[in-house]
């Protein structure tokens, strides 16, 4: 019998405030342990929460990013349960009125646009972090507190490499929507797996194994494929699947078992006595959707369609708002949308990348932290993006080659100098006199008679290789087209 696996994910973001969701703490990662902490975050008696306005505003940007109706109502719960980490013995959540519902995202999975349905998306706090030694434990409280999102599927996934997808598309969406920073490496970013499976074809949902705490997306990933493939190996084999809750292990890629039958009435949820109930104003919403951003599957789709860039151009640039933007100035004027496309993905991202490399060594030098480095911005090149354009024309009138081209463009990236400027400083220009070439080419000819005879022979590659030699001997400066056309005539 053939299985298809079912499978919903909850994804928990920290949200991108200066301070914790209940008190003024600073919501920053990296500080000693326990150095960002107050009566409010460590659970102390008679302690009240106050809610922090710009997490409850961008919990509503993150439903609108992600298509989800706004209820005029939501609350605050408390979800109780007991855990090292949990000064409180309680989470404040949200149970039965969140600030976001019924939504959808929208990426591309092989060869097609897929939408994996939200049921829900609720605003919490996060919890502290325990530390585990060899001969004791301890718990940093410096995270108890954030401001943490918890984004809920629906069971629309079919595959490991699907919820992959899902979740660098999600991702992106909210860190370019300005509402996490989704740093992964920081902790910004977990998720809990639901997954089951089920005869091909049925509608009857199996028995869901729930796995917790992923903390990268290639765990989850690889995750699932090892759980699906366990949970068929069951059913094959005559066993049975109970719900349960189980943990991923890594080091021997295998899921394990914690506990089995855990239902949302075992958190004995109520509405927090202490926090009113939330009534969004119309102007209050509006002032969220000015906050709005094009989603990167719309502004690749537009990208292609409107300057008809390659698929693999438009995703480039869609992943990356600040180079699409700089990109647009470009194309607006240009006659040529992916000439310009291709300075700037392959000749400017490349430059940009070695700069960075530099400064991350001179950091290193230094002796100072890795984090304390700046990478370069667009703002810090020191031409025009117009200068882009300059240099196409002069490719496109013949007036350097493109393989000048190259060497002007790394001189503008060093410099700033114009296109123009550059050329005439160092008589780049590229030679287009036919009895000049006709020299080279015998020259050429005459120090290469191996490749000129197997030319002669019919083998049309060395052609290529004499054109090198001409363009070696003019320095890169002479028209390729006049070489070519030059050196056929004389071997003939």
């Amino acid at each position: 019998m053939e299985y298809e696996a079912v499978i919903g994910l909850e994804t928990h973001v920290q949200l991108k405030t200066r301070t914790k969701m209940w008190c003024g703490c600073p919501n920053e990662f990296g500080a000693p342990p326990n150095t960002h902490v107050c009566p409010v975050c460590l659970g102390m008696p008679g302690i009240l929460p106050v809610a922090n306005e710009e997490a409850v505003r961008l919990a509503v940007l993150a439903g609108l990013l992600l298509n989800c109706e706004i209820p005029g109502r939501a609350k605050f719960d408390r979800k109780n349960y007991f855990y090292p980490d949990m000064p409180k013995n309680y989470q404040i959540s949200q149970y039965d009125m969140p600030f976001a519902v019924n939504g959808w995202v929208e990426f591309e999975f092989e060869g097609r646009v897929r939408r994996v349905r939200l049921t829900r998306a609720h605003l919490e706090e996060d919890v502290g972090k325990s530390f585990h030694f060899e001969d004791r434990s301890g718990v940093d409280f410096n995270r108890a507190g954030v401001p943490l999102l918890e984004i809920v599927s629906e069971p629309d996934i079919e595959s490991a490499d699907m919820a992959f997808a899902y979740l660098n598309a999600l991702k992106d969406i909210l860190s370019q929507g300005g509402v996490s920073d989704c740093d992964m490496e920081k902790g910004m970013v977990r998720c809990d797996v639901n997954v089951s499976v089920r005869p091909a074809g049925s509608s009857e949902l199996g028995e869901k194994i729930e796995i917790k705490n992923m903390n990268s997306f290639s765990g989850v990933r690889r995750a699932l494929k090892y759980e699906i493939a366990r949970q068929i190996r069951v059913l094959r084999e005559g066993g049975k699947l109970t719900q349960s809750t189980r943990r991923w292990n890594e080091e021997l890629g295998a899921t394990e078992e914690m506990r089995t039958k855990e239902h949302a009435h075992d958190y004995r949820y109520f509405p927090d006595p202490d926090l009113q109930p939330f009534e969004p104003s119309p102007e209050w919403l509006e002032a969220i959707r000015a906050r709005l951003v094009e989603l990167p599957l719309r502004r690749k789709q537009r990208l292609a369609a409107q300057y008809g860039l390659p698929d693999q151009d438009a995703r480039a640039l869609a992943d990356d708002p600040a180079l699409a933007e700089y990109f647009e100035r470009l194309a607006r004027k240009a006659s040529r949308p992916k000439a310009a496309a291709n300075w700037i993905l392959n000749n400017l991202r490349a430059l940009m990348a070695e700069e960075n490399e530099r400064r991350k060594r001179a950091h290193s030098a230094a002796g100072l932290d890795e984090g304390q480095w700046t990478p370069m911005s667009l703002e810090e090149l020191k031409f025009e993006p117009e200068a882009i354009l300059e240099l196409i024309e002069l490719t496109d009138k013949g007036v350097i080659s493109s393989r000048i081209a190259q060497e002007v463009f790394a001189e503008m990236f060093r410099s700033g100098g114009s296109p123009k400027a550059i050329v005439e400083s160092k008589g780049l220009a590229q030679v287009s006199d036919a009895s000049q070439i006709e020299r080279l080419c015998e020259q050429a000819i005459a120090e290469n008679p191996g490749p000129a005879a197997d030319y002669r022979k019919g083998k049309k590659a060395a052609l290529n290789f004499l054109k090198g030699q001409v363009m070696r001997l003019s320095r890169g400066k002479a028209n390729p087209a006049l070489v070519g056309e030059i050196l056929e005539k004389k071997l003939r």
